[in-house]
């Protein structure tokens, strides 16, 4: 994160993290990388690491509303994780997708082969219920907004239903 200008003032507070895809590839179309994210979570979440207030998976990248002890922390290891687990599962495939990982990847990264993410995850401190009830409509709302869905509720990959109280892919905190 040392490279995103965004700064982390407060890191044990709630914050709104947008974490993209090099390029925006199209990555989460396939859903078994929109499961990876999700196990993620919910691993990241039951083990005390984070609370997960709302989340919406596009295509290519995806919002969080979260809280951890040392969220930079928790997002790079959230990132470090499921970047693996995409390119294992690329590799099964033999997906030509692996090529455009590898052409996109950043000069300085010489540990890897493959960038999947971008760097940074823009964190925006919630100041209040307020701010963070406006992060939740536009987390909630950005599928509408592209045209997908016409109501937040009828796309799967998002904390709508939780708020919703109707059954959804993982579970959040709706609790302030």
């Amino acid at each position: 994160m040392a490279r995103d200008r965004y700064k982390i003032l407060d890191p044990t507070a709630p914050h709104f993290l947008t974490c993209t895809i090099v390029q925006w590839l199209p990555l989460f179309s396939h859903p078994a990388n929109a499961r990876i994210l999700l196990d993620a979570l919910t691993y990241l979440q039951h083990n005390g690491d984070m609370t997960l207030y709302g989340y919406v998976i596009m295509e290519n990248h995806c919002h969080l509303l979260a809280q951890s002890p040392a969220i930079g922390k928790t997002m790079a290891s959230f990132k470090s994780f499921t970047a693996a687990r995409m390119i294992d599962g690329l590799i099964v495939r033999r997906s030509p997708v692996l090529d455009l990982l590898a052409f996109h990847k950043l000069r300085h990264k010489r540990d890897r082969e493959h960038q999947v993410w971008q760097e940074g995850s823009h964190p925006e401190l919630i100041a209040d219920t307020v701010m963070a009830t406006q992060k939740l409509e536009y987390i909630h709302n950005n599928p509408v907004k592209r045209g997908y869905v016409d109501d937040p509720l009828h796309w799967r990959y998002s904390s709508a239903r939780n708020y919703a109280g109707i059954d959804a892919l993982i579970e959040v905190t709706t609790q302030w």
